[in-house]
């Protein structure tokens, strides 16, 4: 199997600055480019990263689905669609109830089943774009009954673009596989999480909906340690120890731990977190979680830890780490002799 498009992840820059990012991004030899949703908007970021480039994806991953309604989300990815000439791949997620309720003050009951008919009704409003049919979604959370010929862009040139769900647990993923063209994994993950639960629930997702399982693209964020010293691994791999343990410590995410038998990381992390013992969530990442679930490497056989990793089990794979290090031409040159080590391996 060759390996997969190499993708770069990014978030919190202002628009001038993310057009910079995702043009050296491009010219570092990246396949992709996506744009998370923090303090910043992910569509204003996927616009900017549209037009600074001319050939790779460019996705969001993810928007927040519940912040805004369907329809304005579909009316910015059909834009975006057009602005990249078929480059752009809408990603969607839920966030968190807190976020969802606190931050944006929007409806999070039922995250699962909103999210699968926010999918529904999102494509039901494109095809009214294209004037396949009268827009008449009548579902259980989302009715849109109105398109007239002043509100619509009209047809488009370039397809529909792809839509990805993040998704961890086991009722998401089979719902992923049912009706999305693909998964965002979360970066804390593991080779064992995806052959065991992710794969196996995709499958059975696709195959109750009569589809092919191969068909879902799995889009995979990896964490990197990396560094020309034992010293300077060692600092990343510290890094990610507490990245880990931070991440480690939200409930939904402890089903990956469970998969390797560590039923009790997550509520131990949460505790800790809960008494603000940083020190403590760091030594709970031991060397074996750290291992199971980030890549460490050297720059110069980086790409090479990756391929072994994951050559069989990604469709696109995101270096997380990559562009928050770009702080510096020479850490921009570094990224890019990894990307060249991928071509060549491919």
């Amino acid at each position: 199997m060759t390996l997969p498009p190499l993708d770069v992840m990014a978030a919190g820059r202002g628009l001038r600055e993310m057009s910079d990012t995702a043009a050296a991004a491009e010219g570092a030899g990246f396949d992709g480019l996506w744009l998370t949703e923090g303090g910043r908007t992910s569509f204003g970021a996927a616009t900017a990263a549209a037009l600074a480039t001319s050939t790779m994806t460019v996705g969001t991953g993810i928007t927040v689905a519940f912040a805004r309604s369907p329809m304005i989300t579909a009316a910015a990815a059909r834009e975006l669609q057009d602005a990249t000439g078929g480059r752009f791949v809408l990603g969607l997620g839920t966030q968190v109830r807190a976020h969802v309720e606190r931050r944006y003050s929007a409806d999070f009951d039922r995250p699962g089943p909103r999210l699968r008919e926010y999918v529904d009704a999102v494509r039901a409003i494109w095809r009214s774009f294209r004037g396949e049919e009268r827009l008449r979604h009548q579902g259980e959370f989302y009715k849109f009954t109105l398109m007239t010929p002043e509100w619509s862009p009209g047809p488009s040139e370039f397809p529909d673009p792809p839509i990805y769900l993040a998704g961890v647990n086991p009722w998401m993923l089979r719902m992923i596989g049912e009706v999305a063209d693909g998964l965002h994994v979360h970066p804390l993950h593991s080779p064992r999480y995806l052959d065991e639960v992710v794969r196996p629930e995709i499958a059975a997702g696709a195959a109750r909906a009569g589809r092919d399982p191969s068909a879902i693209a799995l889009v995979v964020p990896v964490m990197t340690a990396t560094g020309d010293t034992d010293a300077e691994l060692a600092a990343a791999r510290d890094k990610l120890r507490m990245r880990l343990a931070f991440y480690g410590s939200t409930p939904g995410y402890a089903k990956v731990f469970e998969t390797h038998g560590w039923d009790d990381l997550q509520p131990r992390l949460n505790r800790l977190f809960a008494a603000k013992d940083t020190p403590g969530m760091a030594a709970a990442i031991t060397d074996d979680v750290l291992d199971a679930l980030t890549v460490s490497a050297p720059w110069d056989s980086l790409a090479a830890a990756l391929a072994d990793r994951y050559r069989d089990r990604a469709d696109r794979l995101i270096c997380y780490s990559a562009v928050s290090t770009w702080t510096d031409p020479e850490t921009v040159a570094r990224w890019s002799t990894v990307a060249a080590d991928w071509r060549k391996l491919g």
